[in-house]
């Protein structure tokens, strides 16, 4: 028996890259300013728990689709904030991440709506 009703979307594996990927296209972020672009950008339908998050942005890191630099959080000069941006190669992977997703999305909305012949 499920804890929570079904108004909540799991992610597809290697969806939350993609969605963190096409999140830091629009400029440099830390983890929390990320994580609440994308629940904001899908009016909260997607929420993505800190336990997701950080372990996806170490693994992009990894492959060098992003990079991280440690910066002093605006005002605040004693406080630091890990900020991730894309990489050339993390943009090149974003390309081919979009791709596959429409393919994707396409075939299982043929097989969900499929169109009348006739």
């Amino acid at each position: 028996m499920p804890k929570e009703s079904s108004s909540r979307i799991d992610l597809l594996q290697g969806t939350l890259d993609m969605l963190i990927l096409r999140t830091l296209l629009f400029g440099p972020a830390h983890g929390h300013r990320i994580a609440k672009h994308i629940q904001r950008t899908t009016e909260d339908v997607l929420r993505v728990e800190h336990g997701s998050l950080y372990p996806a942005l170490h693994r992009l890191e990894r492959k060098g689709w992003i990079a991280s630099k440690w910066e002093p959080a605006g005002k605040d000069l004693k406080r630091e904030f890990k900020y991730y941006r894309l990489t050339p190669a993390g943009r090149k992977r974003l390309v081919a991440e979009e791709s596959n997703w429409k393919q994707l999305t396409g075939a299982i909305a043929r097989i969900l709506w499929p169109v009348e012949e006739g």
